[in-house]
């Protein structure tokens, strides 16, 4: 019998305080194509003894208004400005909406992938299609499950924050439920910073001539792939000792990262079991924390859009035949290319002249939510034991396992023929 969700209210949180009332301008980063969309996380806790949820529910609501005190554009609405140049939020303390929810899963069934990619959907009962209608940019669903645990769900507009200010902003409302009352960092505004400089000085046809946003031939059929067939989650561990085994395996005097090494194995096995052609060229698209990348560094407390998007780009025969090393090299070499004038070049063109943004044709997109801080985020149900997306989806997501900090999860959704090559290729490190 498939599991059922129950929402017993839903209601706008206003901050607890006046806050401004005013339009703040976002930056060209937050502004740009890709992140107009809503990113979900789903955070599991498992049953606790002396549990008292009328209390648990009633302090995380109250903890809500009072974090969108410091936080209160989250209790806005954005829009795109009149002159067109961008997107704005205004500030009238609109609220974000909380809801309250019981269901019939409990805990044990978060432990692998989902059966489907939105099996989980309930659990974030209102999903912001267009995040530019007007619907709160914060929406969170406290969901009590059968055995007497819990699900938050939290649904953030990527227009307003990245994964690390929505990792700030989870943790400051936590620690505000728990009865703490200074936050630390506090929330900064300042998306000026990442505006472009003027005068603009790249044209629409300068901005295709970064990697990421170029285009490349679909010489089989890419896109149909994905459009018609159906998708099948699949959830994948690496603990430290496979992660090892991967470093070895990548023969090289370059010392790369668990991410380097994990993204790199992810990629070569998606695209092996897609089955490409080996002159398909496919790329592997993925976030990079720009905050310390730029001169002055982001100040402390920043939470908007502040990354940049890698890209390692190889022949789907190359990626096969040369090896985990290669590909690690590929990853490692995109991440160093990310400093001041590359970040300055990508805000110009992504901005409202330029509108550049990532073609579909052989990508894959790749997130990494291990850093953000999320398997710490207790709301005095201790902290979770799974922490994940609420739909699993053809972009790729690293995630920390909780409880064991030297691992690595990966969830992704790949086309149903393609399921089980892409497992045996992504469990056997060494074929």
């Amino acid at each position: 019998m498939a599991s059922s969700v129950h929402v017993n209210q839903a209601v706008l949180i206003t901050p607890s305080e006046p806050t401004p009332n005013q339009i703040l301008q976002l930056s060209a980063l937050d502004s740009q194509l890709f992140v107009r969309f809503t990113f979900e996380y789903l955070l599991v806790y498992k049953p606790r003894r002396g549990i008292d949820r009328d209390v648990i529910t009633g302090n995380v609501k109250s903890a809500l208004g009072r974090t969108l005190v410091p936080y209160y554009p989250l209790a806005g609405r954005v829009r795109p400005r009149p002159d067109g140049k961008g997107l704005e939020v205004v500030c009238r303390a609109q609220g974000a909406l909380f809801i309250d929810a019981v269901s019939s899963f409990t805990v044990s069934e978060f432990d692998g992938a989902p059966r489907r990619r939105a099996h989980w959907r309930r659990l974030l009962s209102l999903h912001m299609e267009d995040v530019l209608k007007g619907g709160p940019p914060l929406v969170i669903q406290l969901t009590w499950l059968l055995d007497g645990g819990a699900a938050l769900a939290v649904g953030f507009n990527h227009c307003l924050c990245d994964g690390v200010g929505s990792g700030q902003f989870l943790n400051s409302f936590a620690e505000l439920a728990l009865g703490l009352t200074e936050l630390k960092p506090r929330p900064t505004w300042s998306r000026h910073l990442l505006d472009p400089v003027l005068p603009l000085r790249l044209s629409r046809d300068d901005s295709v001539s970064l990697p990421v946003f170029g285009a490349v031939p679909d010489v089989c059929g890419f896109n149909a792939r994905f459009l018609g067939e159906r998708l099948m989650p699949t959830s994948i561990v690496f603990d430290k000792n496979r992660l090892n085994e991967l470093k070895k395996s990548t023969k090289s005097s370059s010392r790369h990262t668990s991410f380097e090494v994990v993204s790199a194995h992810v990629w070569r096995s998606w695209a092996r079991a897609l089955n490409l052609a080996p002159n398909q060229i496919v790329k592997l698209v993925f976030s990079v924390n720009i905050r310390q990348r730029v001169r002055p560094s982001l100040p402390s407390g920043y939470y908007g859009n502040a990354f940049v998007l890698g890209c390692a780009e190889a022949c789907v025969g190359d990626l096969a035949g040369k090896g985990v090393g290669d590909a690690a090299e590929l990853v490692a070499r995109a991440k160093e290319r990310v400093g001041g004038e590359h970040v300055r070049e990508v805000v110009e063109s992504v901005s409202w002249r330029n509108r550049a943004s990532v073609d579909q044709v052989g990508v894959l997109i790749m997130t990494q939510w291990s850093r953000l801080g999320l398997e710490s985020v207790d709301f005095g149900m201790g902290n979770p034991v799974q922490v994940g997306p609420v739909c699993c989806d053809k972009y790729c997501i690293v995630l920390p396992v909780c409880g064991v900090p030297d691992a690595l999860k990966v969830n992704l959704a790949v086309p149903l023929t393609s399921l089980h090559q892409y497992l045996y290729f992504l469990t056997n490190i060494h074929v």
